[in-house]
Formats: structure tokens, sequence, C-alpha cells
């Protein structure tokens, strides 16, 4: 595999000459693993035109047969199916594979019909989607264009959220699509749930298995000697969370406002971790103490009887508090509790012809809820079981660390309401929101590769982020002014009220004032009887919109999958068609090519 940037090659054997060595140091210095990988295939590429007999085998070339090797792909939109190939492909390498890992939108799909051995780690987004990295490959594989595949054998994990109808709808279809295009499936299609590892960690072991079957180790083929020290990796992880201090817990809507959103900042000195704009903090969450005490009233069961579950021994009131999810309701569960409460009408909602009323049941309701409208009788032991995992919250992070230095700030909306059966509260925001100054809160940094910023300065970009979703865009602006970036940017803000929802309102004055921001637009929605969303926005600044895309504008969308993500990208389509004198389907091309050039990112949730 392709070295680190930080680890060209440098020894006796190099026919390159210092001043070439380091000029390859500056060109590979970081890129991320997807521009390495792409980097050694163009130099393989350049090797084999070079006249004068066959290439010499190079340690930055990929293996060149692809029968002796295993490709892993993923497509990700929010890291989970990226760390899992890269625990995958780590762990293939260790047994001595030849391993290449790629991104999906970095997967040269012409060498598909040549593939011997693939791996693909796929999510599925809102009703079905593919994430945004993925969507070229998934529509290559089920369209026309797609080869025979009798040469290539193939594994598919999935990852999803069983609270939408199409779970896992995308690694079903390309599992589907692969087998009927006659290839081989090595080992069943997993489905993972948000308890990721349950179903994904027997998978990684079951398909490495497979592959160390199907292939050969093979020796190391090259000696990397490092310029200079790699650097180190970080101590603190989704799997050992930083203990951050609460430096400032603001409330930022104001009088009147139906929501109560929160600027938080955390500290991270002393930890060594970092971000880039684009980047999410995780944070592990736990269980509202009165949710707990409600569950097991319902119940009628012992907090402080002690519950064995997976080789741990804990009191119930401890699983329900720190490891067991209570606030979103999933399928499995429900499943469960209608055989535990004998309930017929549980059964029907479960029904594949109720999927419309199922998925209103898991979108308004929690594990209480259904507790308190279905009486059941469960054990400690049984409930521990059939819940599942806590599972950490990703938030977008709100700050450049050019700017804020060893600290991370984020936008959070706290979800607390009333329900006929008491207040409800969302896990982490409610943790967050409840959290004094000085506490300390378990958390990591979730990189996303895809969401960046230009590496131009000069380039003009184009922001839209309603609500929270804003919050990426603040860090945005506060590195582009750091960097003194030439480039123009654009905000488009909405929410229900400018007097209590205009998030960071006197920042983004300031930043008009101050030259750092170019144009603000702004949607809110519930000022006028006709309400008005930043789709209606971008609709009616239609023509500078194409304009500044023409003139080579990165555009980021933040925010809602369900709804908001969908209504924008419809209304950018409508914009391209008009101002571009452009079909529907040329529309959606234009679109595709600036999303495969990296001028179109998404971070949508």
């Amino acid at each position: 595999m392709p070295a680190p940037a930080s680890a060209l090659l440098a020894n006796p054997a190099s026919p390159l000459t210092e001043d070439r060595q380091s000029a390859l140091l500056r060109l590979t210095d970081g890129l991320d693993r997807d521009g390495l990988w792409w980097l050694s295939g163009y130099a393989a590429g350049l090797a084999a035109r070079t006249a004068g007999g066959a290439p010499a085998p190079s340690p930055l070339a990929p293996e060149a047969r692809t029968g002796e090797r295993l490709t892993v792909v993923y497509g990700s939109q929010t890291g989970n199916a990226k760390r899992l190939a890269e625990q995958l492909a780590a762990q293939a390498e260790q047994a001595g594979l030849s391993v290449r890992l790629l991104r999906a939108d970095a997967y040269p799909t012409r060498e598909l019909k040549n593939e011997r051995h693939l791996y693909l780690v796929v999510s599925t987004q809102g009703d079905g989607d593919p994430s945004d990295d993925a969507r070229g490959l998934v529509e290559f594989i089920a369209g026309r264009r797609a080869p025979e595949l009798k040469q290539l054998h193939y594994a598919v994990l999935g990852l999803g959220d069983s609270s939408y109808p199409q779970f896992c709808a995308i690694g079903l279809k390309l599992d589907a699509r692969l087998a009927e295009l006659g290839a081989t499936r090595l080992l069943a299609r997993a489905d993972a749930d948000l308890d990721i590892e349950t179903v994904a960690t027997p998978w990684v072991q079951s398909a490495l298995a497979a592959a160390k079957e199907a292939l050969k180790p093979s020796a190391p083929r090259a000696t990397v000697t490092p310029l200079r020290p790699l650097a180190a990796t970080p101590v603190y992880s989704r799997e050992a969370p930083y203990a951050a201090e609460l430096l400032v817990n603001q409330r930022l809507t104001v009088g009147g406002s139906d929501k109560d959103v929160r600027h938080i900042e955390l500290s991270l000195e002393g930890s060594g971790l970092s971000y880039a704009p684009g980047d999410a903090l995780g944070l592990w969450p736990r269980n509202p103490p009165a949710l707990v005490e409600a569950v097991l009233r319902s119940l009628e069961l012992d907090g402080d009887g002690e519950v064995e579950h997976g080789g741990q021994r804990l009191p119930l009131r401890r699983w329900l508090g720190e490891k067991r999810e209570l606030t979103k309701l999933a399928r499995p569960f429900v499943a469960s509790h209608a055989a535990h409460a004998r309930s017929d009408e549980l059964n029907r909602l479960l029904a594949p012809d109720n999927a419309a009323a199922f998925t209103r049941l898991l979108a308004d309701s929690q594990v209480i809820d259904l507790l308190q409208r279905y009486e059941g009788h469960w054990s400690g032991e049984e409930l521990v079981a059939a819940l599942r995992p806590l599972t950490p919250r990703l938030y977008s992070i709100a700050s450049s660390q050019k700017l804020v230095g060893d600290e991370v700030h984020l936008t959070v909306a706290h979800v607390e309401y009333a329900s006929a059966g008491g207040t409800r509260w969302g896990a982490a925001s409610h943790l967050l929101a409840r959290s004094e100054e000085g506490a300390r809160l378990p958390v990591f940094v979730e990189h996303n590769e895809r969401f960046r910023l230009p590496r131009d300065g000069a380039r003009d970009v184009i922001m839209i982020g309603p609500g929270t979703g804003v919050a990426p865009f603040r860090g945005f602006v506060q590195e582009r002014a750091a960097d003194g970036a030439d480039g123009r940017n654009w905000l488009l803000f909405g929410n229900p009220h400018f007097r209590s929802d205009f998030l960071y309102q006197t920042e983004w004055q300031a930043a008009l004032k101050s030259g750092q921001l170019h144009r603000l637009d702004l949607a809110f929605s519930r000022d006028q009887a006709h309400k008005i969303y930043v789709q209606d926005r971008l609709r009616q600044a239609g023509r500078d919109l194409y304009d500044w895309l023409e003139g080579g504008a990165h555009l980021y969308v933040c925010g809602d999958a369900t709804r908001m993500a969908r209504d924008v990208h419809a209304a950018l389509l409508a914009v391209i068609a008009e101002h571009g004198g452009k079909s529907a389907e040329d529309a959606e091309d234009y679109l595709n090519t600036l999303q495969q050039q990296g001028r179109y990112a998404r971070d949508v949730y």
C-alpha cells in the first residue's frame, strides 16, 4: 500500500535524487488515504507507459494483478462505514493480504470488470438513499453499463437505522445486483442498525476469515523509511473518549422561541485532539435519570438489582443510564415488546402494509411511551438484552482551531418536550444543556474528509445551513478569515423567527461589516403569512447562484436529511435547469459533476 505523506521512500536503493524526494514530500504532504491511493495508481500508470520493458515493482503502486488483491470500498455519510472499512483493511494487511481501501467516489468503475475480490461497506441515508460519496458507484452498478461479473467474489455490509422504512436498502440493493451480474457471494450480507458493532464485529471477523481463505498472504514488498517522525496517533478516540471540560453553555434562542438552541464550548487542552472545519465531535451520552426511573417504575423493576450481560455485571439502573438506548425506538424492540405485551395493535403496526404508521410510531415515541401504552412484563435481564446499546451522537463542529485554539464549539438543539406520559428528552442534547461549566464530558473527533473547504482560497463558497445546520459554516468563515482567503463567502440561513431564532446574529452582522462574509440571505419561515424557507431563497437568487457556480464556487449543505436536504437539492436542480438552459437530466448531471469534483458537499443527518 502507499506510504503516508510523512513516510516517503528514502533508502539507498531509491532512484530519486534528494531534490526529487523533497518535491515528492511536498506533493504528498497533507493528502488523505484516498488521495494517496489515487496518486499511487497514477504513478503506476505512468510507469507502465514508460518505454523499455516491464516496469519494476514499486512500493507506491497498487497490486497490478487484481486477482491477488482484496479491494475494500466504503460509502459513508457520518464516518461509521469508513471506520469499519479501515478496520477491516488494517486487519487484512496485518494478516499479510494485499489490500486497497477506497472511498466509493474514488473507485474507478472501469476496473470493476476485472475485480476479483471486493468488500463493500455502505450506509443508507434517510428513506433509502446512498451516502453522497457512494451515489455514483451505486448508480453505475445498478445501471445498464455495469459489466458481467462472473469472476467477482464479494461481500456486503450494510449500515442503517431501523427507524426508517428503507432500512439498509443500499446494502440490499448492491448485494442483489452484484449477484444478478453473476458475482459470487463470499459470505451473506449483514445489516447493522445503530448498535453497529453488534452486527459489524462478527461480520468483519467472517469477512477476514473468508479473505484469508481466498487469498494467500503475501510478504512485504518494500521497506519504507520515514523522512521525518510520523504523526502520533491520538490517544483519545471513539472507543477511548477524552473527558473535555465544559467552558461555556449559552442559550442562543431568546424570548418566546419554541426552540432551546445552545452554544457549547469545550476544552481540548492536553488531549492532542485536532480537527478541521467540517469535522464532527462525537459525544457519548447518558440517559436522563428521570427517564431511567420512569422505565423502572413502569416495569416495577429494582434499579439496584445486578444484571449480567455480555460478560459484564452492573446494576440495572446503570445499564439503563449509561449503556442502553432509551430515547430512540427500534423495530426489534417494538417486536419484542409486542410479544411481551401480547399486543395485537403492535403486531398490526409491525406488518409490512402499515409501514407509514410504524414510521410515525418510531418518530413520535420513545421506549417509555411504548412501555406505558402497552403493559408487558420484563425481567431486568430480558430488558437489557432487548434494548440497543447506547451509541455516541455526532455534532458538526462550529469553530476553527486557527481562531479558538484548544477549544471546540458546538451548536446544539436541546430536545425537550411534553407528552401525555411526561417530559421527554434527547439523551445527548439534554446532557449538554443541563451540564454546568466545569463538567467533564466524554468526546472524540470524527473526521469528515468529504466536507472540506477548497484548498484554493480564491474559490468562492456558498453555504446553505438552516437551523443548527449553520454550525459548520461558522467554522468555515473563521477558517477563511484566519487564512486570509480571497474568495467570497455566501451564507443562506433559515429558522422560524428573526427576533428569537437568528443564531449567531451579531457574529454574522460583524462578518458582513468586516468583509469576512460577502452575502447573507435569510429565510424566517413564520414571520409572514406565507412560509419562506432557504430553498425559496435559492430560487429567488437563482441567477446569482448559477453565476457563482459557473465561476467555480464550492457549494455546501448542512442540516436535516429527511426533508430539508431533499428540498434544497430539488431547488438547486431547478435553478441550474432554468438559468443554465438545461433539461432536468442535464441539470442532474451538472450537479453530479460538481459532487464528483468535490464542489458539492452535504453534511446531512
